[in-house]
């Protein structure tokens, strides 16, 4: 579809179609000037006057080969870069504007910006069917992080096995850091206050000539924080259950948690050297909340171990090793260097210092990283043992120092040619995120699924369910799963006993998730996070009602049937041309003519023009919203009026939907 530019001036003859005229002096409206070269000064409109148009519509397709950088498509789009930049974000792209995307972005940012992006004509001419059949698919919005876009950009023949990076995830006190400490041979455990991990660790060890690194989280919080904020750390989940406590609170969550991220899991039972410790009540657990055993026909690895003995810790790490050689973790360490921020803090003798997983690349010391919305050149780096280290590989954790401000945990770093291009893009992304954002929170409503999901594929509707008793969470779980069908499907991330908390919160604001509350209170933190997220938070006293709006948002949710019913006809009685196309002059024949309306043209009952819509409408010298049957009108069409001729028929339409 072309651009068209706003029509000039012009002044209506007779029958009430418009034509470029001419002022009472007989200069052309369009163009002139005054003397000396002075401003003109807007005169007030008379009934012989037209509005003048100083602004130019923006585009409304532009085209895309399969890859641009962000600050060309904003000068194709004729919008700031700040704005596609600030889109990104919101799914997790930290971009500058010097950032190569490829063409599926390019469409995403222009779904959100009101701009059709199409592939060049000579891309689907040469292309086969396939190829041009996925240009011509609907594109579904991808969540992907900047770090998945980076390293699929990098080169095939130059990605190389690299190490998993696990989390460590349990109830309190269920020994996840001691079983880090044992795995470490060190003694991080005692030396923490009260025994309680109080902040992210990142480790790396050596197992069988075999490295794996090592992520210890003060709970699934944190690690849930890293994907609200759009990093996908983890690779592998290494649940912790107690064989004497069994499955708790928190357990649960860290597996819904997990289950939300997509990562395997891993289940170390631990502490089975105790007395009391009863494994298999420990797995019958597991398997209610889904995780079967591999021993029982599962697909969950299992592994029985007591970190205080060592026992059993060998087959874990075994364990690790074998999955991490089925998924194939791979990374490219001569390609662009990024990562993400595993935590950061102001030390007093050292200054601002930040530990930084690297996922793609080779961070070396003296390189100038941008993180977030803070720059700085990497002064100095050590290991996770506090030695001196000159660069880090791929998953290879490094505390640094030289950043300018203290990163959020979760922010993604990425290295930069400059000190001056990272200054620059940390200050885009600071004037992003003081910009006023209008309606772009990553929360979903109920309301709004038709708007999220729009695609062929199969929809889906998290939940997070809350309770006020098991008796009546079964029948709540088991009524909404039977709401589930072919076209949008019910996921439950998770279904728990008491008051919503701000674990469900964070837990819905990485999975676009509704919490659903049944005769539940709302902690005040978890308030607090949702009203400044926007998550959206439903409770209810009655089960029927309940039921009855998660039914009404999933009809919202199914695509839309729609017929195309004719509202009306206008004949061409003359045609005027302006600068760029044609303005009908036109008698309304039946019905109405709208503008916005969808149009055709007829010529003898064969279709001239398809897919065109009515740009503007105007009756004499005024800009009408429609024009009904006995009246003339002057019509110009969003396409094809340069095939217009006298007599020809121009058929309106409108999409009603039926279901």
């Amino acid at each position: 579809m072309s651009v068209k530019s706003k029509a000039p001036s012009k002044t209506s003859n007779k029958n009430g179609a418009y034509a470029p005229g001419r002022n009472d002096k007989g200069r052309s409206q369009a163009g002139g000037g005054n003397r000396g070269g002075q401003p003109v000064k807007e005169r007030p409109q008379t009934h012989n006057d037209e509005p003048r148009v100083v602004a130019t519509a923006l585009p409304k397709e532009v085209v895309v080969d399969s890859a641009i950088t962000v600050r060309d498509l904003a000068t194709l789009m004729q919008r700031s870069p700040i704005d596609l930049i600030k889109i990104l974000m919101q799914y997790g792209i930290m971009a500058p504007i010097t950032h190569t995307i490829d063409h599926d972005t390019a469409v995403i940012l222009g779904e959100e910006l009101g701009v059709v992006v199409s592939w060049p004509a000579k891309v689907v001419e040469e292309g086969d069917e396939e190829a041009v059949a996925e240009v011509s698919a609907p594109q579904q919005p991808k969540q992907r992080t900047f770090i998945q876009e980076t390293m699929a950009g990098q080169r095939a023949d130059h990605m190389v096995d690299r190490p998993p990076v696990v989390a460590v995830l349990g109830h309190v006190d269920h020994g996840k850091t001691t079983l880090l400490d044992r795995i470490r041979h060190t003694s991080v455990a005692a030396g923490e206050a009260g025994g309680i991990t109080q902040r992210t660790g990142a480790y790396q060890v050596n197992v069988e000539g075999k490295k794996i690194s090592f992520l210890d989280t003060p709970g699934h919080e944190a690690f849930t924080a890293m994907r609200a904020r759009g990093a996908q750390v983890t690779d592998i989940v290494v649940l912790v259950v107690a064989a004497d406590d069994g499955v708790m609170p928190q357990t649960k969550e860290a597996i819904s948690h997990a289950r939300a991220a997509n990562v395997p899991m891993i289940v170390a039972i631990n502490k089975i050297d105790k007395a009391n410790a009863n494994p298999q009540r420990v797995m019958e657990e597991l398997a209610k909340e889904g995780l079967q055993p591999e021993s029982w026909g599962g697909d969950t690895i299992m592994v029985e171990l007591s970190a205080l003995t060592n026992l059993g810790i060998d087959d874990l790490l075994d364990n690790i090793v074998v999955l991490a050689e089925v998924e194939q973790y791979k990374a490219d360490p001569t390609g662009d260097c990024v990562g993400t921020v595993i935590e950061g803090e102001l030390d007093k003798l050292r200054g601002v210092t930040a530990t930084l997983l690297v996922q793609n690349g080779t961070l070396r010391r003296g390189d100038t990283v941008v993180v977030g919305k803070t720059w700085g050149r990497i002064k100095a780096m050590f290991d996770y043992e506090g030695k001196t280290i000159k660069e880090a590989g791929p998953s290879m954790p490094t505390m640094v120092l030289g950043l300018q401000e203290v990163p959020m945990a979760g922010d993604v770093f990425e290295r930069t040619e400059s000190d001056r291009q990272a200054r620059q893009i940390a200050e885009a992304r600071k004037l992003a995120a003081a910009a006023p954002l209008d309606d772009t929170r990553r929360a979903v409503t109920l309301e709004d699924f038709l708007k999220r999901f729009a695609g062929d594929e199969a929809k889906m509707l998290n939940l997070i369910v809350r309770s006020d008793m098991q008796g009546t969470l079964e029948p709540i779980i088991k009524s909404l799963n039977d709401l589930s069908n072919a076209e949008v499907e019910i996921k439950i991330l998770q279904a728990s006993i008491g008051d919503i908390s701000e674990s469900d919160v964070m837990l819905a604001e990485a999975s676009d998730a509704v919490i659903i509350g049944f005769s539940v209170g709302v902690d005040k933190a978890a308030n607090a996070r949702a009203d400044q997220s926007g998550v959206e938070i439903r409770k209810y006293e009655i089960i029927y009602k309940m039921l009855e709006d998660i039914e009404d948002a999933m009809k919202g949710m199914l695509e839309p049937i729609y017929k195309e019913v004719v509202v009306g006809h206008a004949t061409v009685l003359q045609l005027f041309k302006l600068r760029k196309g044609f303005v009908a002059g036109c008698m309304v024949n039946d019905g109405t003519v709208k503008r916005g309306g969808m149009a055709r043209v007829l010529r003898g009952g064969e279709e001239i023009v398809a897919g065109s819509r009515v740009e503007t409408l105007r009756r004499f010298t005024e800009d009408v919203a429609e024009v009904r049957q006995g009246y003339e009108c002057g019509i110009n069409l969003s396409q094809g009026d340069e095939l217009l001729k006298e007599g020809d028929v121009i058929e309106m339409s409108e999409r009603i939907r039926v279901r």
